[in-house]
């Protein structure tokens, strides 16, 4: 699947669900993400190599964790997300797989999470991330072949603009982590 995904700090993590509410969307109730992030060896920006991302999500403390592997390649000169995931039965296996294939854990991120769906396959999270302040807005939308990266760029911006987000942010939250 292709995707855009534009993301930027909140000024008032309040006053950015008031303005949703105010036009009728509501966030999900919040979910716990716990990300295992691994990238190949000889990784370089701009190189559009992958990333594997295991990802535990809880969804609910009375239901079972479910366990993702994510295989995520950003293409640098366009601005786009390939985004292949699956659900995993056995998450050891399914790290010992990763580790086998040469890849190597750089990052762990948590965060908690609150999602709407926003239609036309467009969905809006809301993000607060162990050991990085603040929250963060993320919008992430099906790039359909008709769709121009510019002009969904663009409209992914005003967007979150409109509803109270502050700066842009092109750093991935293992990133941030980094420094």
């Amino acid at each position: 699947m292709k995707t855009v995904i534009k993301k930027a700090k909140v000024k008032n993590h309040e006053d950015f669900e008031k303005k949703l509410e105010d036009i009728e969307f509501e966030f999900s109730p919040i979910i716990w993400q716990h990300d295992r992030v691994y990238l190949p060896k000889g990784f370089k920006h701009g190189m559009n190599y992958p990333r594997i991302i295991m990802r535990t999500e809880m969804k609910a403390v009375d239901k079972p964790a479910k366990y993702k592997m994510i295989l995520k390649r950003h293409i640098e000169d366009s601005g786009v997300d390939v985004v292949d995931e699956t659900e995993v039965k056995d998450y050891a296996e399914g790290v010992n797989i990763v580790h086998q294939l040469g890849f190597k854990k750089i990052n762990e991120v948590s965060r908690r999470r609150q999602e709407i769906d926003m239609g036309d396959g467009t969905m809006l999270y809301l993000d607060n991330v162990e050991g990085v302040a603040g929250y963060y807005a993320k919008i992430e939308t099906r790039l359909d072949e008709k769709d121009t990266v510019t002009d969904v760029v663009e409209d992914l911006t005003k967007t979150l603009k409109v509803l109270g987000a502050e700066e842009i942010v092109e750093k991935a939250y293992f990133e941030q982590l980094n420094g």
